[in-house]
């Protein structure tokens, strides 16, 4: 029987502890220490696990990417003024950025809070362009915009290479595109190779017809290339952008 998730010994019936003496009690008592201990073993062992899922790691960013391909998302851009933080427009909607919010709030991590957190410090650090009319930041739709993510990525010292190398680009990178003008589109690399080329990996995004993954990295221009793993072990700490 068990109470609380620890095991409980119960004693035989008095008289036959009466006949059994003393030292089968004893006996007893370390049976329940022992089964007491190797509850209280359990239970740290899940603990530990519970706390390393809480990281962000390449290969848990790669998942929850492809988790995103689960939901039926409309492509749709609009200003919607949401709550701050841990805000989101409503789940049936989104672009390009909201697929890698989403994915890293799987994670815990909150790009609304930290892109907001640093602009809030720093706000001509970020581009600020005309057609956005800004004069400080706006919890609503800053970390919604992919110039504004690959600018909080390169300052947080997640940037690495562009190449046209396809082992470069590993599980769980970041990939931004250019498509003309202005305009930039962003994805993540998951966990998933391409039927004609082994070496490289597919892409999950939404570029208008809702979450898909494809086979799309050098489909366009590459315009920044980024990794950014909050509190992993090795890597600096970004669970807040100060």
């Amino acid at each position: 029987m068990k109470s609380d998730g620890v095991k409980v010994c119960f004693f035989p019936k008095l008289t036959m502890l009466m006949l059994l003496g003393s030292s089968l009690m004893v006996g007893g008592l370390a049976g329940c220490s022992s089964q007491q201990k190797s509850t209280q073993s359990l239970d740290m062992k899940r603990s530990t696990t519970s706390a390393k899922a809480s990281v962000a790691t390449p290969e848990r960013l790669s998942y929850a990417a492809l988790d995103r391909l689960r939901h039926r998302v409309t492509y749709d851009g609009r200003y919607i003024p949401i709550a701050y933080p841990n805000g989101d427009v409503p789940a049936s909607m989104g672009v390009c950025t909201d697929t890698v919010i989403r994915s890293y709030r799987k994670l815990g991590v909150d790009l609304q809070r930290l892109v907001h957190e640093d602009m809030s410090r720093n706000f001509s650090s970020y581009p600020n362009l005309s057609k956005w009319g800004l004069s400080g930041p706006d919890t609503n739709i800053d970390h919604r915009r992919v110039h504004n993510l690959k600018a909080f990525f390169t300052r947080r010292g997640a940037r690495v290479p562009v190449t046209s190398r396809a082992e470069d680009y590993r599980p769980g990178d970041i990939v931004t595109w250019s498509l003309g003008g202005d305009q930039e589109h962003i994805g993540i690399v998951v966990n998933r190779k391409s039927s004609a080329d082994p070496a490289r990996h597919l892409i999950v995004h939404n570029i208008g017809e809702g979450e898909r993954i494809e086979d799309v990295l050098f489909e366009m221009p590459i315009t920044g290339h980024f990794r950014f793993f909050p509190g992993s072990r090795g890597s600096r700490q970004y669970a807040s952008a100060r």
